[in-house]
């Protein structure tokens, strides 16, 4: 387990770096509830045009005839290999016996070395896609990385349309360009049966050298009312196609100076209470269908604890402090953050006593493991049956799955 510096008190308070929320907050919609404002002056963004935002699900569960093997399956977002499926694949099993209710399509097959893991053609895929539906007889929802530019898994050398980086259309400053850019991606993410998209990134770009966001194009920009006003128009063009997003990393990765894909990274003495302000704008406005943890450690929220394992930053903060009652989803729980300090059991359980709702592996960094969807969903299981996390807990998160899903099924 990595070192962490000694305890500070939690010093993230409402109203903190809030200068961008009440401009962005009446460009998205005035109708939604409104977010903490702030004491200082506004900054004008572009103006993001009308979405058609829906309030944050806050249902209550009512998941009494439901299995907690059910339950459990439906908190799984998991990656696997094939480019069509085959009776003998390992993710039939997960999906048939194991309930797995989120499948991660990937465009390469990192252990391997191979360039084909899940994507071959846009014809490829969408048969894939409605084979993994036919299999597992009920919703699954089928999720991939297509932010635009760098990062776009549906790329040219598959056969599908290029992007637009984040850091372009920031740069542009056209929401109506970005609201056209979102739509254009979600109609190719539709079309290939995938329905939840796992962005807008919205770090705010406050190290430009940043190896995993800056330096990759990621963030829209670094004024935290561009990047709320972008995002808001990418989610827009989404919503106007059927497709679901989510923003990404919570509470913030804009200035990390390593990438948590290798190890630790600490961001307490670089990050900024500002990196808030997007999330705040877009919760307050309506236009957050989910929510990514991190895995930066931030000692200024958690002395102890990276976001992604962090009851501080997604209970206390994220849901408490920000308002939001949607689905939390882990970055890959795989990544060298989480894989050097804790073993599976520990980040499975620290995770879901956090608040996440969805954890990811994408069973594609340095091993692949056919086992890994029975692994995980055994360990869950394991943690409910012993009592270390109540099936109270689990209910939770199947009903806030399950109010998500429900609006693109």
């Amino acid at each position: 387990m990595p070192e962490s510096p000694g305890p500070r008190r939690r010093e993230v308070l409402l109203g903190l770096g809030g200068a961008a929320l009440a401009a962005v907050l009446a460009a998205c919609g005035a109708d939604q509830r409104p977010a903490p404002s702030s004491a200082t002056p506004s900054r004008t963004p572009s103006a993001t045009p009308s979405a058609s935002p829906a309030p944050e699900p806050t249902p209550t569960p009512t998941v009494a005839d439901v299995d907690v093997e059910v339950m459990v399956g439906q908190m799984i977002l998991l990656g696997f290999r094939g480019t069509t499926l085959t009776p003998d694949a390992p993710v039939v099993a997960d999906l048939r016996d194991r309930h797995i209710g989120s499948l991660l399509i990937a465009a390469h097959d990192v252990p391997s070395g191979r360039p084909l893991r899940n994507i071959a053609s846009p014809a490829q895929l969408a048969a894939l896609s409605a084979a993994v539906q036919e299999t597992a007889g009920r919703p699954v929802l089928l999720a991939t990385d297509e932010e635009g530019g760098a990062v776009a898994r549906l790329g040219p050398e598959f056969g599908f349309p290029a992007t637009r980086s984040a850091a372009d259309l920031g740069a542009a400053g056209d929401v109506d360009a970005t609201r056209a850019a979102g739509a254009a991606i979600a109609r190719t993410l539709r079309d290939a049966g995938i329905r939840l998209n796992l962005a807008p990134v919205v770090d705010v770009d406050t190290n430009p050298s940043n190896p995993v966001i800056g330096a990759l194009g990621r963030s829209y920009s670094a004024d935290p009312a561009v990047v709320a006003a972008q995002a808001g128009a990418f989610v827009a063009g989404h919503r106007d196609t059927g497709v679901l997003t989510c923003l990404k990393h919570f509470p913030g990765h804009g200035s990390s100076t390593s990438d948590s894909h290798a190890g630790f990274v600490d961001v307490s003495s670089t990050w900024q209470p500002l990196e808030l302000d997007p999330y705040r704008s877009l919760i307050g406005a309506g236009l957050a269908d989910a929510v990514m943890a991190a895995h930066v450690f931030n000692d200024r929220i958690d002395p102890t604890y990276p976001a992604s394992l962090s009851s501080a930053t997604i209970t206390d903060l994220l849901r408490g402090e920000l308002g939001f009652g949607g689905v939390v989803i882990s970055d890959d729980l795989q990544m060298g953050a989480i894989t050097q300090g804790w073993g599976l059991t520990d980040a499975i359980r620290l995770s879901v006593l956090a608040g996440t709702d969805i954890l990811t592996f994408s069973n594609n960094l340095d091993t692949y493991d056919p086992d890994l969807g029975r692994t995980v969903h055994t360990t869950l299981l394991d943690l409910v049956r012993s009592g270390v996390v109540s099936e109270d807990r689990i209910a939770e998160s199947y009903a806030r799955i399950t109010a998500l899903t429900a609006r693109v099924a």
